[in-house]
């Protein structure tokens, strides 16, 4: 009886693993072609519900380029502009679609993505009393936004003073993008 040495024991093992990678890495790729479409599609079906909630009427994209990294996509629309912006929350960004009026006010804020702490900064997005309470709050402001606690008139969400300043940040990123476009 022969029996199998290291290095041949070692080579089969390397091998056997090797292809069960490449197996398992082909799957998730042929899954990948099959869902990315869908997933794309519903993404822009989610984008394009959150200019309507804060764009009366929607808009169409238009081209800007931002320095500050925090804004992705800008539409204009009939009532002004719908700024999707991308600050940084507590636990990461919060995406969020911001609208603001050909006067200059902000027409209302909708959070699109975020992974914010759940019960607490995650109530920013929630459709609940406290979380419309929030963004509702946004509505009618123009200017520098910011918390009470850093000198403004925005009550921030209770144990969430990071992502109450993270929307913040992105209702100024908007009010400066829509002022730039005129």
């Amino acid at each position: 009886m022969k029996t199998e040495t290291n290095v041949h024991y070692i080579a089969r093992l390397t091998i056997t693993l090797l292809l069960i990678t490449a197996v398992v890495a082909a799957l998730l790729a042929a899954v990948n072609s099959v869902t990315a479409p869908r997933i794309a599609a519903q993404n822009e079906e989610k984008t394009q519900a959150a200019v309507e909630a804060v764009l009366p009427g929607g808009g169409q994209q238009v081209d800007y380029t931002d320095d500050t990294g925090l804004v992705g996509k800008v539409y204009k629309g009939d009532a002004g502009y719908a700024v999707e912006v991308m600050p940084s929350g507590f636990n990461g960004t919060v995406t969020m679609m911001v609208g603001v009026g050909t006067d200059g006010k902000v027409l209302g804020i909708s959070i699109v993505n975020h992974t914010e702490t759940a019960g607490l900064g995650a109530v920013a997005a929630a459709q609940t009393t406290a979380g419309s309470a929030f963004r509702d709050q946004f509505v009618g402001m123009s200017g520098n936004v910011s918390v009470k606690k850093d000198g403004g008139q925005v009550d921030a969400l209770t144990g969430a003073t990071i992502t109450s300043r993270a929307v913040c940040s992105g209702v100024n990123a908007a009010l400066s993008v829509a002022a730039a476009l005129g």
